[in-house]
């Protein structure tokens, strides 16, 4: 056996990767007399996803680090959190979480037991429990527990009690646990601090908390369980991971928001240590990367693009979903069902995604400058009928020369939530028919000759509807009805062979006859 780490080794173990610690000299002073007691707490929701991994791999280095550390299956706040998890499946949600994630410790080689396993409701319903939270709640104001919970409870306009008292409960489990810190990700850190507020306040002292980075979803928003295309199931098939990888965000050049990038950083590179990319000879020939950092440098330049990374990317993803078979269940219990709560839901009728939820408008580009850090990307002012020109980031620097778009009229969509795209947000999207393939060919829309910036695009026969003032990444209406999106043979863009318009005629391009549109 070799020798026990140091102080500063154990240090280093402990925080590598993390985004952020709060209370590291605490933390140290911990370290030079004793192991770190740590916990990590998951709330019994939807069902883990494989971004679990990322909290997973910390939990090993917690260990080797010799950590006492402690995972709770925190079913009680499943419930409080707007009922995701109603009581009566708490039992059941909170088994099928128990047994997948031991599962997951054990795939990347984590001893269990080391490990020591809770529930919430083992103690959360005790006397002495119960009377701290009334303590708690006597001190804590409402606008502290709705601040604390923000990112972590779901919102809704009208909230219920139960959502407040969630950041307290938290707070209370580092106490009843006796740990010194507690870990989770970064969207955690309002309850964190909410933490180190008021538990000094009930005479319990202030802990230590560590923070990982938040995992990007394939579609550039948080990795979800709520958000299906966000995120690889541990049962997804290949087909499945083909599918989505297919609709990921992962523009060429652009390495920020870029879903299929940030799973290779956060979840691949982390287990794996390396990522291969398989192309033929004539475009470069295999390449292995052992540093994340040189293979987003590459992207970022477009040495290489989503085509390249996509092989070893379907077949890592697939390893993490346990590489089964059609029907098979590798270990039995991955077939307890993901139970639904009886009874319709409220309001529960799909809302309807018609083209005329958006906000497409003729813009003139007003001017067009290279992005300051990224040689792929154009930053342009685009006068689209507003007091003052909106900015509009696109990766058009290798299709269409600056002389061209200056002065030029375009398509923009104006209700996209503001992106930032490599530190500088984008306030809408140009719109662009694209020829994919080895020789990609990319040609912005075009509006009617005579069209005037802030005319209203629409499709025929939905251009009376009212567009969405801003359109919800989660809701995904952009993208469902951009499936759709074409170019004739004529070269009209098209939503289901219906043509896209102005007053004055249709919107087309160039040369790009069956092209897409994005």
């Amino acid at each position: 056996m070799g020798d026990a780490p140091s102080p500063e080794e154990k240090l280093h173990l402990i925080t590598r990767n993390l985004q952020e610690v709060l209370g590291e000299e605490k933390l140290k002073e911990i370290l030079k007399e004793r192991e770190l007691k740590v916990y990590w707490g998951t709330a019994t929701t939807g069902k883990p996803h494989v971004a679990y991994f990322v909290p997973m791999s910390k939990i090993a280095d917690f260990l080797k680090a010799g950590c006492e550390v402690t995972i709770l299956f925190a079913d009680l706040h499943a419930y409080l959190d707007n009922m995701k998890a109603p009581w009566e499946l708490l039992e059941l949600r909170t088994n099928y979480y128990e047994n997948v994630i031991k599962a997951m410790l054990e795939s990347i080689g984590v001893p269990l037991e080391k490990l020591k396993f809770v529930k919430g409701t083992d103690y959360q319903l005790s006397k002495e429990y119960t009377l701290d939270v009334y303590r708690l709640s006597s001190v804590v104001t409402q606008h502290d527990a709705k601040k604390a919970g923000a990112e972590v409870v779901k919102q809704v306009e009208h909230p219920l009690l139960s959502g407040l008292l969630y950041p307290g409960l938290q707070a209370l489990d580092e106490e009843y646990l006796k740990v010194d810190a507690q870990f989770g990700g970064v969207d955690q850190r309002k309850i964190f601090t909410f933490a180190e507020k008021y538990l000094p306040a009930l005479g319990y002292s202030k802990r230590v908390h560590l923070m990982n980075p938040m995992v990007p979803g394939l579609t550039g928003s948080k990795m979800s369980s709520s958000e299906e295309e966000s995120k690889i199931d541990l049962l997804d098939r290949k087909e499945d991971v083909k599918k989505k990888l297919k609709k990921a965000f992962c523009e060429p050049g652009n390495v920020e928001n870029n879903g299929v990038l940030s799973f290779i950083k956060h979840v691949l590179f982390p287990l794996k240590s390396e990522f291969v990319i398989l192309r033929d000879e004539k475009w470069g020939g295999n390449k292995t990367y052992t540093a994340y950092l040189d293979l987003e440098k590459d992207f970022a330049d477009e040495v290489i693009l989503k085509e390249d990374v996509s092989p070893h990317w379907v077949v890592s993803a697939v390893g993490l979903s346990w590489q089964r078979g059609e029907s098979s269940d590798p270990s039995g219990f991955f077939s307890l069902p993901e139970p639904v709560a009886k009874g319709p839901a409220k309001n529960s009728e799909p809302e309807e995604v018609i083209p005329s939820r958006l906000d497409i408008r003729v813009g003139k580009v007003i001017s067009v400058d290279k992005h300051p850090d990224a040689d792929s990307l154009y930053v342009e002012k685009i006068d689209v009928g507003e007091a003052e020109p909106r900015t509009v980031v696109s990766g058009l620097v290798q299709f269409v020369p600056e002389e061209e778009l200056q002065d030029r009229l375009v398509v923009v969509l104006c209700n996209l939530k503001p992106q930032k795209m490599r530190g500088v947000e984008s306030q809408g999207m140009l719109l662009c028919a694209s020829l994919e393939g080895v020789d990609r060919k990319v040609e912005p829309l075009d509006p009617p000759a005579g069209s005037a910036p802030g005319e209203r695009v629409f499709v025929k026969g939905y251009e009376k509807g009212q567009p969405d003032e801003e359109l919800k990444p989660k809701k995904k209406v952009f993208e469902k009805l951009q499936a759709d999106f074409k170019t004739s043979e004529d070269c009209i863009a098209q939503w289901k062979q219906t043509n896209f318009m102005t007053k004055l005629g249709c919107i087309s391009c160039k040369s790009l006859k069956g092209g897409n549109i994005s």
